[in-house]
């Protein structure tokens, strides 16, 4: 099994919230066990609170991929050495968060054709975020899996109160079980 995950493809788990007291890393972390229970890709969680990328500071559009400051270029390396991603994102005001938007508009090429998958979470599960992310993945030539699983939370829970994934949220594993796999195809 060792040198299955050696050779794995990388699966960057990109957690889209930055937010203090947030859920994502809890889920994020969720969605990678239920993915390495699954199937054999290498599971990468990478944490946007950990680079943080100022608004449009590049003198270039990224899409001609010649940048300038140390932090987008280190951004650079990091998305390329993946093989493909799962965002993993709440929903705020039916769309998805500001920092996602951004740590997505910071490259291009990075990008392009590499396999997506999109798990959202919220009050109403996350589809309106799902599908604005999902149209922003076509529109750099990413391949988001068809299957976009949306995780609904508690009120209770919204507001802080406990969490479990496995257990509050069993029903959700097969939808995500089925999006990795869809993710795993486009790797093969």
């Amino acid at each position: 099994m060792s040198e299955k995950i050696a050779t794995a493809p990388r699966v960057q788990v990109i957690m889209g919230s930055i937010r203090a007291g947030r859920l994502c890393p809890r889920l994020a972390a969720w969605v990678m066990e239920i993915g390495r229970a699954s199937n054999g890709l290498a599971y990468e969680l990478v944490d946007l609170a950990d680079w943080p990328l100022p608004m449009d500071d590049e003198p270039g559009i990224p899409a001609r991929g010649a940048y300038a400051r140390e932090h987008t270029l280190a951004w650079s390396r990091k998305v390329a050495s993946a093989a493909g991603f799962v965002f993993v994102t709440p929903q705020y005001n039916w769309g998805y968060p500001a920092a996602l938007k951004n740590a997505i508009d910071h490259l291009y090429a990075e990008w392009v054709g590499k396999p997506v998958a999109i798990v959202s979470y919220g009050g109403h599960g996350g589809g309106k975020c799902a599908t604005q992310l999902r149209q922003v993945t076509e529109g750099l030539k990413m391949r988001p899996v068809a299957t976009m699983p949306g995780i609904t939370l508690t009120h209770e829970m919204i507001k802080g109160g406990p969490v479990d994934p496995a257990r509050d949220f069993a029903s959700d594993a097969e939808a995500i079980r089925q999006a990795l796999a869809e993710l795993d195809a486009l790797l093969a």
